[in-house]
């Protein structure tokens, strides 16, 4: 007597072009919290959901599309978890998908009430062409008073946008300001991205001597090259 096929429960049906459900993904790469979270779907849609999650996680930095096609996958099967929106938002941001991952994050921002993605969504503003409303975003964001590491990346995303409305010598000023006022304080992650930065703008702007000078107090904050200030510094003195 042959066996009726099983019946897929709705949902867990792959989508056509979606990625197979990968086997071989770490899923230590996911956190306490994003486990909590999956806690609320059944054992085998979690399973899914997870392995799908891991596998944006591992491919984020290396292949954003395929991470954006397995975040959307998981969403696609979780859509009210906050964990399969972020995971959307962060994959479609990093494949340069701005308009899907503001939606992301709006819809995050509803679900959760915070403001912690507002550099981001400001970021995609701007990669959209507009540029008023991702100042609007930054505004919004400064008002809040962030810890100094969300604060560089707003400052970040305001000079960015002011310099796509041509006012690059109000970015310039904008981010010579924080640096003063930031002085010592924050991580140096942070510090050596707002100096990048900085230099980027004073080399565009023509202005060689300070820019090397910016990019090579990026580098003494970022040994491990993060930033990318080592190569644009050699580059600026013909290395």
């Amino acid at each position: 007597e042959p066996r009726e096929p099983r019946e897929i429960p709705p949902g867990l049906a792959p989508k056509p072009g979606e990625p197979p459900t990968p086997t071989d993904v770490n899923l230590e790469l996911l956190s306490r919290g994003v486990k909590a979270e999956l806690r609320s779907l059944s054992v085998e849609q979690a399973e899914i959901v997870a392995a799908h999650l891991a596998a944006a996680a591992e491919l984020v930095d290396t292949d954003p599309e395929l991470a954006y096609a397995h975040a959307e996958a998981a969403r696609r099967r979780a859509a009210r978890l906050p964990v399969a929106r972020e995971a959307a938002g962060t994959t479609a941001y990093a494949a340069g998908e701005y308009a899907a991952a503001l939606n992301e994050f709006r819809a995050l921002r509803r679900m959760t009430g915070t403001d912690d993605f507002l550099a981001v969504m400001a970021d995609c503003e701007r990669g959209l062409g507009r540029s008023q409303a991702a100042l609007k975003l930054v505004k919004e964001g400064l008002a809040a008073s962030p810890p100094i590491a969300a604060r560089v990346e707003l400052r970040l995303v305001d000079a960015g946008a002011r310099e796509a409305l041509g006012q690059r010598d109000e970015a310039i000023r904008l981010l010579r300001q924080e640096i003063e006022l930031i002085g010592a304080r924050g991580p140096k992650s942070a510090r050596a991205r707002l100096r990048y930065y900085f230099a980027h703008l004073l080399a565009e702007s023509g202005d060689t001597a300070d820019a090397e000078k910016w990019y090579a107090a990026a580098v003494r904050l970022d040994p491990d090259d993060e930033t990318g200030a080592a190569e644009a510094l050699a580059e600026l003195q013909g290395i």
